[in-house]
């Protein structure tokens, strides 16, 4: 949700950056000719409740962000000051630092609406972090109520259905949040009981005493709230949920905290109806999660290595842990942040032909290099749907900037084509695609330059043959050229390091500092 968000727990290790005292020089690519492709799409700025910014979540807060029928949603600034109760790690923007109270938004067949809080809605902010293919809205609001440990509102997670917001209620404690919808109707997420724990999730990153109590995964369904239960320890999460209703977290395995971080080690799960819950396993370190999970049960997430200085991602499929940067075959993959129904991941990579990350999609334990937007040293993938198209990010050599791009078949183009002629605003994130190539995502308006201050949604939406002529309807045939990518002998040695003098992971640390996820953690790492 935003860079203290509230609705993810677990996801990448982020390792501190170390500091670039020159940009980094570009890359010569080696190009190879594209065939032209027509693209048309139509531009929409999503717009505020009056306040200064509105966003599309990072990835990795919950989801879907936007529906397959094309029903984007997100949170938007009201002109409501927010209250010295505001629950800051939920409220007050991307950065926390907006002093306006947020509410969630629905985007739908060009209407944006404001769907408001629980009551008093005036003063309460919301956030809607997951829509279904009919319309209904997973998220949380605040109530009012004061948290009496925090001294800040309390927060429900909610369901917004034909209009009215519900309150699916907690374990007795005093929080719950949702974070995914599938087009069941079944919502996941996480909810505090009355049990003291003195290593709950959410007062641990408050760095709060043993006054906190459990943090326990749920799942919704039908108006009751279930306890998935936990792989041994006192707290779980839920952060994924998939139309066959299995549930990917992350969980305790014990109660007895690790001399290193303080806490008990920490797994990622699979639940399913009939199994329960099954740990999924650990490449030896003492923390590890998902990031995505689709609708085979194919898990995707980053797991320790022993000694919890690194971590490396995984993918999880029929009961085997896969270390994706040990074994996949072209490039090693540093994160990996989407899968899709093929068993297609994406994120970024080290190759041994390029000097820096690049963003990557791996199928078949091959990863290709999507290469980078030219002038460009970064790159890293954020989505993708069924059809193969990819959406992510393109990253100057010094991390200044960024830009906005679409690959497929083997082209990567830049969205910025796509926006009005003579409109100075700037592309920031792209953070989703559905199945129609719907793009949602963040921009920068004219006169903004530091993006979690005022940024506003946005969505490009596809002109069809029908409607090409549709105004607002912009872009054409776009020539664009990519690196010719070679898969590496199996045998390749694992990259470490790149020409900055980086690690890899140090690098992959610095972009989501600057971009995407790096705003998006409210949260319990891997450390």
């Amino acid at each position: 949700m935003r860079s203290q968000t509230f609705t993810r727990v677990i996801a990448m290790t982020i390792f501190s950056a170390l500091a670039i005292s020159a940009p980094l020089a570009a890359q010569e690519q080696e190009a190879k000719p594209q065939h032209r492709r027509e693209h048309r799409y139509k531009f929409v700025d999503l717009g505020t409740f009056g306040g200064p910014a509105s966003f599309i979540n990072p990835v990795g807060n919950g989801g879907p962000y936007i529906s397959r029928r094309g029903t984007a949603v997100g949170t938007a600034a009201t002109l409501v000051p927010s209250n010295p109760a505001t629950h800051r790690f939920f409220c007050s923007g991307l950065d926390g630092s907006l002093p306006f109270v947020f509410h969630a938004f629905v985007w739908h067949e060009g209407d944006v609406t404001d769907l408001g809080a629980l009551p008093p809605a005036a003063d309460n902010c919301s956030d809607a972090l997951a829509v279904n293919a009919n319309g209904e809205i997973a998220g949380g609001s605040e109530n009012g109520v004061i948290e009496p440990v925090l001294g800040v509102s309390q927060v429900r997670a909610v369901l917004w259905k034909d209009g009215h917001i519900r309150d699916l209620g907690t374990f007795g404690g005093d929080l719950s949040q949702a974070t995914a919808i599938n087009n069941r109707g079944q919502i996941v997420g996480f909810a505090l009981n009355q049990t003291p724990d003195p290593f709950s999730f959410f007062y641990t990153l408050f760095g709060l005493p043993s006054d906190g109590t459990q943090t326990r995964a749920f799942l919704w369904e039908d108006g009751w709230m279930q306890d998935l239960g936990t792989l041994g320890g006192p707290d779980a999460q839920a952060v994924s949920v998939n139309e066959r209703g299995q549930v990917a977290g992350f969980s305790y395995t014990s109660s007895t905290p690790n001399p290193a971080t303080g806490r008990p080690t920490l797994n990622p799960f699979l639940w399913t109806k009939d199994a329960g819950m099954v740990d999924l396993g650990s490449f030896g370190g003492t923390s590890g999660g998902p990031n995505a999970l689709n609708d085979r049960g194919q898990v995707i997430g980053s797991s320790n290595l022993a000694g919890d200085q690194a971590a490396d991602p995984f993918l999880w499929d029929d009961g085997k842990l896969i270390d994706l940067f040990t074994s996949t075959i072209g490039g090693n993959p540093i994160t990996a942040d989407v899968i899709n129904d093929a068993r297609e991941i994406v994120g970024a990579a080290a190759f041994p032909n390029q000097q820096f990350l690049h963003a990557y999609l791996w199928s078949n334990g091959v990863a290709t290099d999507l290469g980078t937007l030219p002038g460009d040293c970064f790159s890293e993938a954020f989505a993708i749907n069924t059809r193969g198209q990819v959406v992510g990010q393109s990253i100057s050599c010094d991390f200044s900037s960024g830009s906005v791009f679409l690959w497929e078949n083997g082209s990567m183009i830049d969205l910025k084509a796509f926006v009005p002629s003579g409109s100075s605003v700037q592309l920031a994130e792209a953070l989703a695609i559905n199945d129609r190539g719907e793009i949602a995502g963040d921009v920068l308006p004219p006169g903004c330059t530091q993006d979690a201050q005022c940024e506003h949604a946005f969505l490009l939406i596809p002109c069809d043959d029908d409607h090409s002529d549709e105004e607002g309807c912009s872009g054409g045939n776009l020539g664009t050229a990519t690196i010719q990518n070679t898969p590496a002998p199996t045998d390749q040695p694992s990259i470490t390091t790149v020409s900055s003098g980086l690690t890899a992971r140090e690098i992959a640390a610095r972009i989501r500092e600057r971009f995407g996820w790096g705003r998006g953690m409210m949260s319990v790492q891997p450390e």
